[in-house]
């Protein structure tokens, strides 16, 4: 059970060391399975683990859904973050389309409430910056749905120096959500400093490099077409052998301390900084007790030397996204 509480951001956004990335439930990573979802939601809640990640795009929109139906009598227990940013069209996402002038916000965040069932969104992200649209306009679109108390605080993600900054400097930022984990350095050089000197909390996702680092993996081609790891560049032919040969560090440590891998790349990032609440994705009750339970996971000065040697920048093989999501991504 996680009883540790982090805070993101310093507007007093308070949450478990651990959140739930809830993604997998409606999507990429085989069938949904609403049933187990649920009492994975459920689950979460009786261990401690109250921050729960979602979005509009997730399903899409079903992700959602699914969290309203799960917290119905719950919501005072949780804190939900989602997310805006994209165009949907009878139901389903426009491409990559990007979507955050100040009427769509409004109008994606009265969708978030009423599929969530609730009256404010605890944490709103931008999903991805809009090239079309200033950041400023964006931040003070949400600022002006806090004071509404349709928000309470206020995030981005995947987005860059220039536009944290700027974002920033117009309303506060809580938490920025962006991948980062073991095998996912790009945040270290200037982002994470940048936070620090911000007070901006992180929220890393994909914490368990989309579950290579828990060991159970196959090739991509071994995957179904709409699983996204049969996409996944690192898990493709010698990416894939290169980076399996990289995270044997992983499954090395794990084996001596008698722990899952996951939980060591879990334990690695709580390490890094009480600023930093990863957000790992299941849909089974079994991972997400495996991942609660990192917290308690010790790693010595000598692991973490070791593991930062293993994985570091230049050492894991292939782009983290096919190129058509990486151009998405404000670097």
């Amino acid at each position: 059970m996680t009883t540790n509480k982090r805070k993101l951001g310093n507007q007093g956004l308070e949450v478990s060391a651990i959140g739930l990335g809830c993604m997998p439930m409606s999507q990429s990573y085989g069938p949904a399975d609403e049933g187990e979802s649920i009492a994975t939601l459920h689950r979460a809640i009786d261990l401690g683990c109250n921050f729960f990640d979602t979005a509009q795009g997730y399903g899409p929109l079903a992700n959602e859904e699914l969290l309203g139906k799960a917290f119905r009598n719950r919501r005072e227990r949780v804190i939900i973050g989602t997310k805006f940013g994209f165009r949907f069209q009878n139901g389903k996402q426009v491409g990559a389309e990007r979507a955050s002038r100040p009427d769509h916000i409004r109008e994606a965040v009265e969708g978030s409430l009423r599929r969530l069932g609730t009256d404010y969104i605890d944490l709103l992200y931008q999903h991805r910056v809009d090239p079309a649209v200033p950041i400023e306009e964006v931040a003070g679109t949400v600022g002006d749905l806090v004071r509404e108390g349709k928000v309470r605080f206020f995030g981005l993600s995947e987005a860059g120096i220039a536009n944290i900054r700027r974002a920033h400097a117009v309303h506060p930022v809580s938490a920025l959500q962006s991948e980062y984990s073991l095998w996912e350095r790009n945040l270290e050089p200037e982002i994470i400093p940048l936070l620090r000197e911000l007070g901006i909390g992180l929220v890393p996702f994909c914490p368990l490099g989309r579950g290579f680092l828990t060991g159970q993996i196959k090739r991509a081609e071994s995957y179904p077409p709409d699983d996204t790891r049969h996409n996944d560049p690192r898990y493709q032919g010698e990416n894939f052998d290169a980076n399996l040969h990289a995270a044997r560090i992983v499954f090395e440590i794990a084996s001596a301390i008698q722990a899952k891998p996951g939980q060591i790349a879990l334990a690695w990032l709580l390490r890094k900084g009480d600023d930093i609440v990863p957000i790992p994705g299941t849909k089974r009750r079994n991972h997400l007790e495996e991942n609660v339970a990192s917290e308690s996971v010790a790693l010595d000065a000598a692991q973490m030397k070791q593991l930062d040697a293993a994985l570091g920048a230049g050492k894991v093989s292939g782009n983290r996204y096919p190129d058509w999501i990486m151009a998405t991504i404000d670097r």
